[in-house]
């Protein structure tokens, strides 16, 4: 097994900065528990990244996802933009980053642990 993950950490809008926070600790929680190390990297998506970089995603965080192990998305969407053209939507970072990882739609895995059925 590998002993070492690079994650990248798109917390988003609204209240995805707190569930990335929170994801996190619990990564790194189980992380601590296997001895495993993640690393991490935090860009910027949907409507932070429209204010702060003029489009909501960029092609830098683009390649950050591909080559990161995994990517951990808060939260992507704003009422501030609902007025805005498609391109310029917060969801058009979510749309771009599918595209460029070539997935259909937001991947969540989930294990069945047998103590918990």
């Amino acid at each position: 097994m590998r002993d070492a993950f690079d994650i990248l950490l798109l917390p988003g809008d609204g209240i995805g900065p707190e569930v990335v926070g929170a994801a996190r600790e619990v990564v790194d929680a189980a992380a601590d528990h296997f001895g495993i190390e993640m690393r991490y990297e935090e860009r910027r998506i949907g409507g932070t990244a429209i204010r702060e970089e003029g489009e909501p995603v960029s092609a830098e965080t683009l390649e950050a996802a591909s080559d990161s192990d995994s990517v951990l998305l808060g939260a992507v969407g704003h009422p501030d933009f609902d007025g805005a053209p498609a391109s310029l939507r917060p969801e058009a970072g979510l749309l771009g980053l599918r595209k460029h990882l070539g997935a259909f739609a937001n991947l969540r895995p989930v294990v069945a642990i047998p103590a918990l059925i």
